[in-house]
Order: C-alpha cells, then sequence, then structure tokens
C-alpha cells in the first residue's frame, strides 16, 4: 500500500507548537495550496490543507517559518474520528508530515516575519481559514489513543496536550 502526499504551498499563520505532557513537541499549522487548474472566472481556487509535524522536526519547522512562508512537505495522509462535546461523530483528515524543506531564501522569510510582527502590533486584521471545531476532544481512531499512534508513552498522555 502506498500512502505518500507531497504539497507545495503557504503557511495561513504561524505554526501552533505545543508539548505532550511526555515532552515530545507537535507542531500544527494550514497550508493554503493553489490548485492547477482555474474556475469558470478564470481563477485559481485554493486549498487549505491541516497539518501535523512532531519532535525535533516541529521545533525546526516552528523556529525557521512563520506566516507567509513558502514550503514543502511531504509525509501521509491521515484520517482519524472524535466525539465533539454535541457528542457528534468529526471526522480529521491530515497531513502527518516527515520531511519539509523551505523554498525561499532566508531574507525574504526575515522580511515577511517582520511584516507580520508590525502588522500584528498595529491591530491589523487578516482574514485566515476556518480553526478546527475540535476542541482537545481525544480521537478515537480504531480503538488507539494518539500516545499509540504516534508511539509515544500512553502513560503520561494529558488529552489538553493533543495538537488539535
Amino acid at each position: 500500500m502506498i500512502n505518500r502526499v507531497v504539497l507545495v504551498g503557504r503557511l495561513t499563520k504561524d505554526v501552533e507548537l505545543r508539548y505532550t505532557t511526555s515532552g515530545a513537541a507537535v507542531g500544527t499549522f494550514s497550508l493554503a495550496v493553489n490548485r492547477q487548474f482555474t474556475n469558470s472566472n478564470g481563477e485559481r481556487e485554493t486549498d487549505f490543507i491541516n497539518a501535523v509535524i512532531w519532535r525535533k522536526s516541529a521545533e525546526n519547522f516552528a523556529n525557521f517559518t512563520s506566516k507567509g512562508s513558502l514550503v514543502a512537505v511531504e509525509g501521509r495522509l491521515q484520517t482519524r474520528n472524535c466525539e465533539n462535546q454535541q457528542g457528534q461523530r468529526v471526522y480529521v483528515t491530515e497531513i502527518v508530515v516527515d520531511n519539509f524543506s523551505l523554498l525561499e531564501i532566508r531574507a525574504e522569510s526575515e522580511q515577511r516575519r517582520n511584516q507580520n510582527n508590525n502588522n500584528q502590533s498595529q491591530g491589523s486584521f487578516n482574514s485566515e481559514p476556518p480553526e478546527n471545531t475540535f476542541n482537545e476532544q481525544q480521537p478515537q481512531q480504531g480503538g488507539f489513543t494518539p500516545n499509540q499512534m504516534y508511539g509515544n508513552d500512553a502513560t503520561s498522555f494529558n488529552e489538553d496536550d493533543l495538537p488539535f
């Protein structure tokens, strides 16, 4: 079986970096990826694709990227499900990133980071894609906990540390 995904796009916001109770870093982010074709109005549509990255790669990715960074990610597509607070089953599909590449020179990245920091301090409004509505619920996928799925110590897992 093959499950490989390669995406090139721009970060829609800064990476959200968190840590599990066992100390594993986990970063979540969304990529804006343009479609290869145009719609009936001649415009390219954009997909907003959620992704998660783990451990040292997550720390490096968060440190060297910011909103708008052009990146390539490689990983696998994963779907999990959980019950939300209303008792409804919610399905989540995301890319679990194995490798990434930064696709712009450092000067461009630093210039955008400074520009983003200036815009935030001035209180400007930037529209972003809708946020996930998973409200820190522990997923249930095939009877496995997130630690069993990702190889962390299940006894030290805290659902408040979930990346979603």
